[in-house]
């Protein structure tokens, strides 16, 4: 079998991006991404990219201060359907855990739609313990392209680091 090895690094993910992660999400997605964006520069938030060596992200993860005082929540994390079960999601949460302990927090915190067991199982493999569940909602865009107000089930998981 002939096998190719290809460098992932993560960097932080910049607005230039955006046009490049149409692979994560639609357009209404990717304006969410924009605005959450918005937050890093006030310390709100920080924004990684897994990359390949060209620059080109194949991985996000959006980590929130705001939300939980004495942790970092993960959110909006995504890699490129292609090169899911490659490693890329583990090294985005891995890098993400080093920044949230940089910040002086202990702990990591995420919520995973219950209608994804293979994520779930993913933060589970990397240490990751539910603790409860809750209802979450936003924006996304129907078969038809209009908006509509998704819903849907959370198992919240943490780490301590």
């Amino acid at each position: 079998m002939n096998e190719l090895a290809v460098a992932v690094t993560v960097r932080d993910l910049n607005v230039g991006d955006i046009a490049m992660l149409g692979w994560s999400g639609s357009p209404t997605h990717l304006a969410s991404v924009r605005e959450q964006l918005g937050r890093v520069q006030s310390g709100q938030a920080e924004y990684l990219a897994a990359c390949l060596p060209s620059g080109t992200p194949v991985g996000k993860l959006e980590i929130d201060y705001a939300r939980e005082a004495s942790a970092g929540t993960l959110c909006q994390a995504a890699v490129h359907p292609i090169l899911h079960s490659c490693g890329i999601g583990t090294l985005l949460v891995r890098v993400a855990e080093q920044r949230i302990s940089a910040r002086g927090c202990a702990t990591a915190e995420l919520a995973v739609e219950q209608e994804n067991p293979r994520a779930r199982a993913l933060y589970e493999r990397l240490g990751y313990a539910a603790y409860g569940e809750e209802p979450d909602e936003w924006d996304a865009e129907g078969p038809d392209g209009r908006v509509v107000r998704y819903h849907t089930i959370c198992t919240l998981m943490r780490k301590s680091l």
